[in-house]
This record gives structure tokens, sequence and C-alpha cells, in this order.
């Protein structure tokens, strides 16, 4: 009789037991519960935040649906058709969603997919490139207002250009990494801002035919004279450098294709005209075949100095000019090498030079080899 009551009242205090578990089980899942929904709401705070930061910028994001999911451990927002409207441009893509996740102990970090394909044109245009990628992904670190870093990778990028029912290949890469940060500094206050930009087996065919075959590249620089980093379109940012007389660190610039190799780094300016000047010191080596790549004999050939110098000839002596142009084309190759300092890079025969940037035109010792855009 005895053992029986015994029995019951450890069966009791078991069943109490595991009431009482069951009862912390249920406040803990509800207390998780509310938890996840807190950190829902800032995950969601810091989205808008971040739209609201590139709406002031001139860059408008927009989806046709949104959601949010991810309980227990993620926050997850998926952005079904979503656009983007860049006005200083202006262009508009439009993907067809964008996922979006943060960790409930990490709501400052946000981590995006892109799922495509992507559709780059002016808004209300048919598209003039169509994006595909194999995996596209984004990081960004910090707050709406105190921004520290952002991240874009691309996996197997493929960009074609549109010609009426016709794609062009534009360009398509294996692997492309752009990454910007705040280096120095703070965002409210006389930030430095890094940007690093890594190309691998990247192809440009539409660029120039020299550019069809892959290039690996890894380039760095430091964009210093900001006097804040606050929402504003790109353009006025470089415009702010510009009046202070802020400069562009280039801290390390690699290229190689092939046999070609280039390394470099300079300082470059901003004009008043929104273009860059200044000088890179580069080391190449497969110099010839460089020069051979971009046709530069005939760059200089047609040049405006070659086309007064042959002009000047020609009034001394008819057909002097013609004959002058010729030899320096043929002797281009002779003549940039004695130019330049003898030297080795990776165990190549190489030779240093100055890569030179005048009002946005670009010389590679004196031979003229493009332009770059302004930047305002």
């Amino acid at each position: 009789m005895m053992s029986g009551q015994g029995s019951l009242q450890t069966r009791h205090r078991t069943g109490r037991r595991y009431a009482i578990l069951l009862v912390v089980l249920l406040a803990l899942v509800a207390g998780w519960t509310g938890f996840w929904k807190f950190a829902a709401s800032k995950a969601e705070q810091t989205i808008d935040g971040w739209r609201a930061r590139e709406a002031r910028s001139g860059r408008i994001y927009n989806c046709d649906s949104q959601t949010v999911g991810g309980y227990p451990f993620r926050i997850e927002v998926i952005c079904d058709r979503a656009s983007a409207l860049i006005r200083e441009l202006p262009i508009e893509l439009k993907a067809e969603s964008l996922f979006v996740v943060a960790q409930v102990y990490q709501p400052g970090l946000i981590i995006s997919e892109f799922r495509g394909p992507l559709t780059i044109g002016e808004p209300g245009k048919q598209p003039e490139f169509v994006v595909t990628w194999k995996s596209a992904r984004s990081s960004v670190r910090g707050t709406p207002t105190a921004p520290q870093r952002a991240s874009l990778v691309f996996d197997n990028p493929v960009v074609d250009r549109m010609s009426g029912t016709e794609r062009k290949s534009f360009l398509h890469a294996r692997h492309i990494e752009m990454h910007g940060r705040v280096a120095e500094g703070s965002a409210a206050s006389k930030p430095a801002i890094e940007i690093a930009l890594q190309l691998d087996q990247t192809s440009l065919p539409a660029l120039h035919p020299a550019a069809a075959q892959p290039i690996d590249a890894m380039a760095t620089a430091v964009l210093r004279g900001l006097a804040d980093f606050s929402p504003k379109p790109w353009a006025a940012r470089f415009r702010e450098i510009e009046a202070v007389g802020g400069r562009i660190d280039v801290t390390q610039l690699r290229i190689q294709q092939g046999d070609i190799l280039a390394v470099g780094s300079g300082t470059l300016s901003i004009n008043r005209n929104g273009r860059l000047e200044g000088q890179l010191r580069v080391t190449m080596a497969g110099l010839d075949r460089f020069l051979t790549a971009i046709g530069a004999q005939q760059r200089m050939q047609a040049s405006p100095n070659m086309d007064k110098m042959a002009g000047a000839l020609d009034r001394i002596a008819p057909g002097l000019g013609d004959v002058a142009r010729q030899q320096a084309g043929a002797n281009l190759s002779l003549g940039i090498n004695m130019l330049g300092e003898q030297t080795v890079l990776e165990g190549k025969r190489a030779v240093a030079l100055p890569l030179r940037f005048s009002d946005g035109s670009v010389f590679l010792g004196p031979i003229p080899i493009g332009n770059t855009p302004a930047l305002f």
C-alpha cells in the first residue's frame, strides 16, 4: 500500500516537472518569437532606411511585392520583380527578384542575392543590356546613417547588348568583385573611401578587339577630399573632391592578359571639367605586344601632334610629312623602350614609364591610348 502511494507521488512529481518544462519551453518560444518579431521589425527599418538613403542620392528602389519570413533564426525579405531607377544617368534596372537576409543577432549586416535576368536601359524604353549570372550577391554593413562597407560579387556574369532581337556579347567573366569601405575618418566627418575591384578572366569584346582576350585585374584606390558620406549622387561627390583639391590615390593596379603584365600606382586629381589629371607609374612586361594589340602605331600616326608636324614638313617639301609619319610609327616600340626605364617584373623583361592623364586623355609615355569620361 505504501509502495503504491510512493509510486503515485513519484508520477505526480514527474508530471509536475514535465508541466514546468513545458511552460518554460512555451515561455522561451514566446520570448524568442517576440524577439524575432522585434529583430525583423528592426531589419525592415534598416532596409527601409537604406532605400530612403538611396532615394536621397537619386537611386529609387521598388518591389512589385514584398514578403518577410525566415523565422526562427533569420530575417528574410523577398522582393519580387525588383527595380532600380538611377536618375543621374538616367537608367532603369529590373530583376526577377531580390532575396535579402539578416541574422536576428546581427541586423546591421544585410546580405542580398539577386535572381536574374537583369535588364538595363533608359526608363520607359526597351532594355539595352541583358545580364545573366551563376550567382550574384551583395552585402552592406552598418546603418543608413553610418555605413561602414559594401560589397558586390558576381560569378560567371554575362552581359549582352541588345540590337532589336539580336544579342551581341558585351562582357563575360569568370568572377567580378567590387568592394567599398570607409578606410579613414567616419561617414559623418571627412571619410576616406577605399574602393577595390577584382576581375577574373574578364573579356570586353565590345570595348576594343584587344579586350576580347580574357583579362585578370586588381585595382585599389582611395578617394580623399569628401566632407562626409551623406546621401548624394556620385557626380556631386566628385565635384566636392575637385572643389577642395582632393585626390584619388591609386594604391594598387595589376593587369594581366596572356604574356602582357602591368603593375602601377600613383595619384590622380579631378579638374574643373570633371576629368582626370595626374600620373601613374606603370611597369609593363610585354610592351611590344601591348602596343601592337591596341594599334599604337596607327594612333600615333593619326595623333594631332603628328598632324601638326607632318603639315609643317609638307610645307618644306611635299611628301616629307608622310615619310615622317611612317617612320614615327615604325620606330614607335624602339622609342618607347628607350624612353622608359629598363627593369624586371616577375622574372620578365619590363619597362617602367608614366601613364599620364591630361583632361581625361590617357597617354602611355607619348602614345595616346584612350579617354576617360567626365566624372561630373
